[in-house]
């Protein structure tokens, strides 16, 4: 199994076997977002050269590690990319505020750095944000999209508006403990202890510019106009005890992307690839890997 390696010594690394080989080098131009300026976000690239590449997109507060279940089964047979959004993990924090154009630019200037022209694209939560936007705004980079645990309109704003003062004022770790507890049904909690003290951790050191930067994308974000335009094949995952995108919202993307396919684990709350890793797993790899219609 191959080493992790940072996204841009693997893309520095595809080139200088080119060069060896004497293969020709190809040029994928920078793919721009009118009106954003990407930031070169921090990822984590393992898996065989040559392989499918799938970019895992993690939630808010979270970084790239929240993937290791689903990584760990994945890098045999694909290209897997993780990465910490704008703001969160190893990335660089621009000050705010963004929009979640800002996060799907920052997707798209990776996959240029990774010399990728198109990526199967899983994302939870915020992560599936960002992915409904790269499906509808730049349907040529994507080739199948799952969606875990998110909401295409996730109100109400006010809500989001005094979680983002509330992080300017006092730090991410005033709401680390309240975020994780909705993040897994309680009898997990209780079983896990460890893991509830690392992604309390996780979040308490996010960045509080980044943060609540994010907070105000997802306030001012409504994508339910765009979701008729995707059209990659999509795969839809909901939680059924999930406290912060209830089911609902997954039927309602579901709903709104033309052939899109639902699936509903339980027990799980928010973090259902964490939760319920094999089952979410099986899912991911089915969908990946399944024939074309």
């Amino acid at each position: 199994m191959s080493a992790p390696l940072d996204a841009n010594r693997a893309a520095q690394l595809s080139r200088d076997q080119e060069q060896e080989e004497g293969l020709q080098e190809v040029s994928y131009p920078t793919h721009r977002v009118a009106g954003r300026r990407p930031v070169d976000v921090h990822a984590v690239v393992e898996g065989p050269e040559g392989a499918p590449v799938v970019v895992l997109s993690p939630s808010l507060g979270s970084t790239h590690a929240m993937w290791e279940p689903q990584a760990v089964s994945l890098r045999d047979r694909f290209r897997v990319v993780r990465y910490d959004h704008r703001g969160h993990g190893e990335s660089p924090v621009p000050p705010g505020p963004y929009e979640l154009a800002d996060l799907g630019a920052d997707v798209l200037r990776l996959l240029d750095r990774l010399e990728v022209q198109a990526a199967h694209f899983c994302g939870l939560s915020l992560g599936g944000m960002t992915g409904m936007w790269l499906a509808a705004h730049a349907p040529e980079r994507v080739r199948r999209l799952v969606l875990c645990c998110t909401s295409a309109r996730l109100g109400p704003p006010e809500f989001w508006a005094e979680r983002a003062d509330l992080v300017r004022r006092e730090g991410t770790a005033a709401v680390a403990d309240g975020v994780v507890t909705r993040w897994f049904t309680p009898g997990w909690v209780r079983s896990h202890p460890e893991v509830v003290r690392d992604m309390q951790a996780m979040v308490a050191a996010t960045p509080a510019e980044g943060y609540a930067s994010c907070c105000s994308a997802i306030r001012r974000m409504d994508l339910t106009d765009a979701l008729p335009r995707i059209r990659a094949k999509t795969l839809v995952i909901a939680g059924y005890e999930d406290p912060s995108t209830p089911p609902e919202h997954s039927h309602a993307i579901a709903e709104g992307i033309r052939d899109a396919r639902l699936e509903v684990l339980s027990p799980a709350a928010h973090l259902a690839n964490v939760e319920q890793p094999e089952a979410l797993t099986r899912l991911l790899v089915e969908h990946l890997l399944g024939e074309e219609e």
